[in-house]
């Protein structure tokens, strides 16, 4: 995998994290306007999606396992990076899910209006359920906090605000192509929150954050993960990272605890059980992954995870719940 020789590689940009950032896409992305009434309660269970949550008007409290609940002020947002399980509500002490009570309304594509009645202080919320479309941040995604506020990261961003109002007037003009428009602009707002995040992280010296922050291993890091099917040699990473291969692979390791061809198979496995799950043929996910033959890849795959891949797509998980990103 790393022996062979390998074509020339183009020099990536000095930037790691843009590299990262440059794919970086959403997909299976709903929008939720909530306009409800005091007292409510929405729980948000556990999924494996990025999601975020913008108080236009409030109350709004926030409630997770490691956080408990915190308040949310008018115009705040928040991003859980995991999709951990987590509960909105007017008030800590209103106890019972209220969804079953509100009326969805849809405007086609994914964005769609929920609305509980009552009589009690409105609260107007934009809630954003989202999937990456690329693997390239799921490392970086994995290290950040289950909930992260955004005026604690970006506060010194001048587009956020008025980016996330942007998002709040398309949502309701509900005009054609509004998915498609608010889709890009999530990808924007996203990908701002997650470098003010890592701007604002301490300064590590080893794991996957000082890698992507090193001027040369960060470089190599972002083309594995742009392009991990690709024939990679050691060579040919330390040509893009712009070190001889010996101090490159010593750099590497130093950094991340594992040498470039065990951290690369590691990554071409992971990919390999998702591909599995879509129900992609083991023979195509070989091929996919840069194995010249399945039998190869099996091996490789059986090494890794102590599973065969037929066994994981036999057993890939039911369709995710998407509901309005709710």
């Amino acid at each position: 995998m790393l022996d062979r020789s390998s074509q020339p590689v183009t020099q990536a940009p000095s930037d790691p994290l843009s590299e990262v950032l440059q794919d970086f896409r959403l997909s299976g992305i709903t929008y939720g306007r909530c306009e409800l009434r005091h007292p409510w309660s929405i729980t948000f269970s556990q999924q494996p999606l990025l999601r975020f949550h913008f108080v236009s008007e409030g109350p709004c409290w926030i409630h997770t396992e490691m956080h408990g609940w915190q308040e949310l002020q008018n115009g705040d947002l928040v991003l859980l990076p995991q999709g951990v399980e987590h509960r909105l509500a007017s008030q800590p002490d209103v106890a019972a899910d209220t969804f079953d009570r509100c009326h969805v309304k849809r405007f086609g594509g994914n964005v769609c209006e929920v609305v509980q009645e009552g009589t009690g202080a409105t609260s107007t919320l934009f809630c954003g359920s989202m999937a990456l479309g690329a693997h390239a941040l799921n490392p970086l995604l994995a290290l950040m906090p289950p909930i992260i506020k955004g005026c604690d990261v970006a506060g010194n961003d001048p587009i956020i605000g008025p980016l996330i109002a942007a998002m709040t007037a398309e949502s309701c003009e509900r005009q054609m192509g509004s998915a498609t428009i608010l889709s890009r602009m999530a990808d924007v707002l996203v990908a701002r929150l997650i470098r003010c995040w890592v701007n604002c992280s301490g300064a590590s010296t080893s794991g996957w954050l000082a890698a992507i922050r090193d001027p040369h291993v960060g470089r190599a890091l972002a083309a594995i993960h742009r392009d991990p099917g690709r024939d990679w040699t050691l060579e040919a990473l330390a040509a893009v990272a712009g070190q001889s291969r010996s101090v490159f692979a010593e750099r590497f390791s130093a950094i991340l605890g594992e040498g470039a061809a065990r951290y690369l198979t590691r990554l071409r496995m992971q990919l390999a059980r998702d591909l599995l799950r879509k129900n992609m043929s083991v023979a195509e996910v070989a091929s996919h992954m840069g194995y010249e033959s399945e039998a190869s890849f099996a091996r490789a795959f059986k090494r890794i995870t102590s599973v065969s891949p037929g066994v994981v797509r036999r057993t890939k998980s039911g369709r995710m719940d998407m509901h309005i990103g709710l």
